[in-house]
């Protein structure tokens, strides 16, 4: 499907759905599926007619002594130490969800300075759509919480070319790039699949190798966005 025909009929599901509380929808995918992207996309359509919240899991990360404490190039680590998942809870899910008072923190520490930043408390409309982008989002820890769900999938290797020109200021070189790929991203998202199998679990897969023309993998029809997790997981 062309992407822009996509985009049109993803803003119209998201749109349509009504819910008692804001709508908690996750874009999940390996590192440079464009979840960032798409998510971008998908608020400005929305919010014509919608409140939408922006935020993303690059916002809650840990610590880098957290994060790093099993190495820098570990796959473990990647999967099991990046992000404070009850956080993203605690600070987001569940005050967006139906027991909550829509009061939410769009974040909790910059990654890149390494240090928390300053708690700024938002008070979110009960008619407002979360668009939550990130990795690992359908892990056991948060899957639950969420209404409705967006899988990216793209293969490794093209994931690994997209990052060698994306990231390259980041890290400095094409070298280092594909270390970190190969030897922490790539291999966190394999345990990650292994575990919690995101691309059986998500309502909507989207194959987005060709990032202008996405295939739609699987689009569950009449997605009932609260069905089985209305009430949240404890």
């Amino acid at each position: 499907m062309e992407r822009e025909r996509l985009l049109a009929r993803l803003a119209d599901d998201l749109g349509r759905q009504r819910v008692p509380h804001p709508l908690r929808v996750a874009v999940d995918g390996l590192d440079a599926a464009g979840k960032t992207r798409l998510a971008d996309e998908l608020a400005d359509r929305l919010g014509v007619h919608r409140g939408v919240i922006r935020l993303s899991v690059d916002r809650f990360h840990r610590p880098a002594a957290v994060r790093r404490r099993r190495g820098s190039l570990s796959a473990e680590g990647c999967y099991l130490d990046s992000f404070d998942h009850d956080a993203i809870v605690g600070s987001v899910l569940r005050p967006l969800g139906p027991d909550g008072d829509g009061e939410y923190l769009p974040g909790i520490y910059d990654h890149r300075a390494d240090e928390p930043v300053p708690p700024q408390r938002q008070q979110a409309r009960k008619d407002s759509i979360l668009l939550f982008d990130g990795v690992f989002l359908l892990r056991p820890e948060l899957r639950e919480f969420w209404d409705v769900t967006l899988y990216l999938h793209v293969e490794p290797e093209v994931a690994l070319r997209r990052a060698l020109v994306r990231d390259l200021d980041l890290f400095g070189s094409a070298a280092v790039v594909e270390q970190r790929y190969r030897g922490r991203y790539l291999p966190g998202q394999a345990l990650y699949r292994a575990e919690a199998r995101p691309i059986d679990r998500a309502d909507i897969v989207l194959d987005m190798g060709d990032p202008l023309v996405p295939a739609i993998l699987r689009w569950r029809k009449d997605v009932e966005p609260c069905a089985g997790r209305h009430g949240d997981a404890p």
